[in-house]
Order: structure tokens, then sequence, then C-alpha cells
């Protein structure tokens, strides 16, 4: 038996924060553009820096660094769809990257897990992708499941593991695409094809997408831009993330900043374009602080960093990946942790971004609280009510029933109250008094409804026939995996 999956609900608000004007961000394209012909990116790739010089970029061979003039840049991103779907098993978990609604995502792809059962630290493994695939699927503020940790016990070929993971466990889209070794990267494409039922269909509904991070300062990752190549030639959209650091990977400066990372992206989408003209890319830019003191990496700094990225993405034509956040840099649950969730989950409407939250990790998305999505997606229930549009249908019913009631009366009585008392939200985490009048403690209530889901949940599987053929083609690559070279 399975457990149907919940439609999911996507954050639409009628409010926008537009924090740089017209000119201003017109200012940063340029100053992106400046970067890119006069400085340029460094790319590892042969293969990349062939695509570059054919099309006529400046290709230093011997350093590998690319140079694009402006209007080369201009030209190949006016390729790239302002929108696409990100497919779910089913349409109506389809989600359709257009600006009009913001989808809710799992954060990824932290390392280490709080054990459900012995409440102790340990490395993540694949069976941990699964469970939070699962618990995912059940919760309707879960638009797009990015894999939270990382299948670990596969070594080289822990990506397939974690797309297979993903694709086996919710109906909903699968951040399924990662770097990866190139030679194994035709093997992701193969479960999202398997999937899809045939390459056509996969183009037409992609049941997975992929992310691949730049390197700060204004450098990608041999592996990582081969492997977008392989998925931008087989259709499967893919964002491309700069994290600059500012102090220590980006300059001390918040523009200076998103200028560094709106290089290393953009250049990175040029390439795509002029690889496979309309492939669909998508815009991320998600900046840090260096603790100036020790160091260290600071994750959630109070800026409006994200804020902008999603318009400068938006400037390029292309959704954004981004946008307001859960994630924290608490090490354990309790008021940081609650406090950026909540601060960061706030900005999502304002921001507009397609494709964002982030939410289950803390850590700096390294550390897996089972409860932690629970507590997420509560918070995503409260943000979703406060922006949600007005609706003005019942307010003439609800004129008569004040009429009815006139002064000094009381509404328990009315039938209105009766069919409209349960269309407000009681949370079961805050501490409020039960029916019995026992005052939950809201984390050990989290705990309770995360076990709840994990014992009772259970999407609808794919086809036996499909599972035999995933299985096959982890196998075929487990075995390729063996053979590369670190």
């Amino acid at each position: 038996m399975y457990s149907p999956t919940p439609d999911i609900i996507p954050i639409v608000s009628p409010y926008r924060i537009e924090v740089l004007t017209p000119s201003e961000l017109a200012t940063l394209k340029n100053a992106t553009l400046q970067i890119l012909s006069e400085v340029g990116v460094y790319f590892p790739s042969p293969k990349a820096l062939q695509i570059f010089a054919d099309h006529g970029a400046a290709v230093d061979w011997k350093t590998s660094i690319v140079r694009l003039p402006p209007d080369l840049v201009t030209r190949a991103m006016s390729t790239a769809p302002r929108s696409f779907v990100l497919a779910g098993r089913e349409e109506r978990f389809d989600l359709t990257l257009d600006g009009s609604a913001s989808y809710l995502a799992t954060d990824g792809c932290g390392v280490h897990v709080i054990d459900p059962h012995t409440r102790q630290k340990r490395s993540s493994r694949k069976e941990d992708v699964a469970m939070m695939a699962r618990i995912s699927d059940a919760l309707p503020f879960v638009s797009f499941f990015w894999p939270l940790v990382s299948a670990q016990d596969y070594g080289k070929a822990a990506p397939l593991h974690e797309c297979h993971a993903g694709l086996t466990n919710t109906l909903k889209h699968v951040r399924g695409g990662t770097t990866i070794h190139p030679k194994l990267a035709p093997a992701i494409v193969e479960l999202a094809t398997v999937v899809s039922g045939s390459e056509a269909e996969r183009r037409r509904r992609p049941p997975i997408c992929a992310n691949i991070c730049t390197i700060a300062p204004l450098a990608q990752d041999k592996n990582g831009i081969e492997t977008a190549l392989v998925y931008a030639e087989a259709g499967i959209p893919t964002s491309f993330m700069a994290m600059p650091t500012i102090g220590s990977t980006a300059p001390a400066s918040l523009l200076g900043a998103l200028v560094v990372g709106d290089a290393e992206v953009v250049s990175a989408m040029v390439l795509m374009q002029l690889a496979h003209p309309g492939t669909p890319v998508f815009h991320s830019i998600i900046t840090s602080l260096m603790n100036p003191r020790t160091g260290g990496y600071i994750g959630d700094a109070p800026l409006p960093t994200s804020l902008i990225a999603v318009q400068l993405a938006h400037a390029w034509n292309v959704p954004s990946l981004g946008g307001g956040s859960f994630s924290s840099d608490a090490e354990e649950i309790g008021w940081q942790s609650a406090f950026e969730a909540g601060f960061g989950s706030a900005q999502i409407p304002l921001a507009g971004g397609e494709i964002c939250g982030y939410m289950g990790l803390t850590g700096s998305s390294m550390i897996l609280y089972p409860e932690q999505i629970i507590l997420d997606s509560e918070i995503a229930r409260y943000v979703h009510e406060v922006y949600r549009k007005f609706e003005f249908e019942d307010l003439d019913a609800t004129l008569e029933v004040i009429k009815t009631v006139g002064p000094r009366g009381h509404f328990l009585r009315q039938k209105h109250t009766r069919e409209h008392i349960r269309d407000f939200h009681y949370s079961p985490l805050l501490h409020l008094p039960d029916s019995s009048g026992r005052t939950p403690n809201p984390r050990q209530t989290a705990i309770e409804i995360f076990n709840e889901i994990y014992e009772t949940h259970h999407p609808q599987p794919l086809p036996d026939e499909v599972l035999r053929e995933m299985d096959q083609i982890l196998a075929v690559a487990d075995r390729t995996a063996e053979t590369l070279e670190d």
C-alpha cells in the first residue's frame, strides 16, 4: 500500500522588494561584463576552451583563462529561456519557473546526520537521502527535493545514488545531478530517461535538474563544467551556483562580491548556450561573510545579497535559485537556528526567486537533524499565510453574520463559525495547551511528527520494470567508478 502525496503549496505573494533601481542594476550588470571581458574566468577544460575559441572568445590556452566580449555574452544569453518546467512524476507536481511563484526546496548537501534512533552524529549515507525524500514527499510546503545529505557510502558514485534515492522515494522534482566525473554523468541522464519513459519526454518534462558550483574567485571546476555540458546536451536544467565569501574569496564589498559571483555564473551559462543554444539554465549566488576574528564562515549575514541576487538573475532573463533561506549556521537546534530560519524565510516572498528556501539543515548546511524539516515546514506555513493575497468573496456572508449577532452577541453558535473555524491553522508546535491541558515541547512534537510520517507515509513506487532498469544502470556506473583515478 502506498500513501497519496499531497499537493505542493508554493509561496505566492503580491509584494516584492527591489533593492536596486533599474539604473543601479544596469550598472552592476555592466560591471560583470567588464570583469568578463578584461579579467576573465579560469576554465580548466580543453573542451570548454575550444567551444569558447570557436565562438570568438579570447582564450589563453596556457593559463586556461577566457575573456568574453560583451556582445558575445549578450548574444549567448539571449538564447537562454526565461522560464521552463521542472517536472514531477505527475504533472500536478510540475514547477513552472516563470516568477509567478516561489517553490521551497530542501537544503543540500550535508555530510553529518543526527541518527533518528541513537541521536548520535554520524556520516551520512544513501539510506538518509531516501529517508528524507520520503519525508519531503509528505510535506506540502516542500516543492523541490534536493538531497539533504550525501551518500558517502558510495564514494565517487555518490551523486548517482543520491539521484536514485530521490527518484524512487518522492513524486516531486529531484535535484538529481551535481558535479561528478564526466564519465559517470551519462548514467544520471539514463536514470532520468528511464523515469520519464523516453528521451523526448525527458526533454519535455525533465524529472531532475542539476547544480554545478563555481570556484571563487573567477574559476570553474573541470569536472563540474564538463558534467554541465553533458547535462546541457541532454536538455537537463542546470543551475550554476557561486559562493563568494566577502573578505576572502571576494572583495570586502557587498556589490563586489556579487559581481565576482555573477561573472562566474554568467560565464558558465554562456558556455552552455554556445554549446547548446536554448538549454535551460538558472542563476544562483549565495554570498557569505568571513569572520574577521577567526577567518571562519558566516553563511547567514544580515545583508540584502539574496534579494539582489534574484534581481540579477531576472536582469539576465533567467530564473533564480535563491532569495531567502531557512538555513542556519547554528550547530544545534535552538534560538539561533530559529531566528535565522524565521528571518531568512520571511524574505522569500519579497525576493521572488523561483526556487528558494533550503529547508532542513543546520551548521551552515552541513548537519541534518531529522526534526528540523518539520520545524521549517511549520515556519513556511506561517510565511505562506502572512504574505498571501486576501480573498474578499466571503465578506458579504460575513457581514450578514455580524448583522445577525449584533452588539453584545456571540458568534460561537453561528453556522458560519462552525463551517469556517477550521480554516485557520493551529500549530501543534507552539507552546499552547492541548485539550488535556498539556503544553507540548515543540522539538519533541516535531520528532513525533517526523516519526509518524516515516512510519506511515509510503509514496507510490515506480513500476518494477523501471526499478530493475535503474538498478542495472547503477551497477554499471558503480563498476565504472571503481576504475576512475582520483
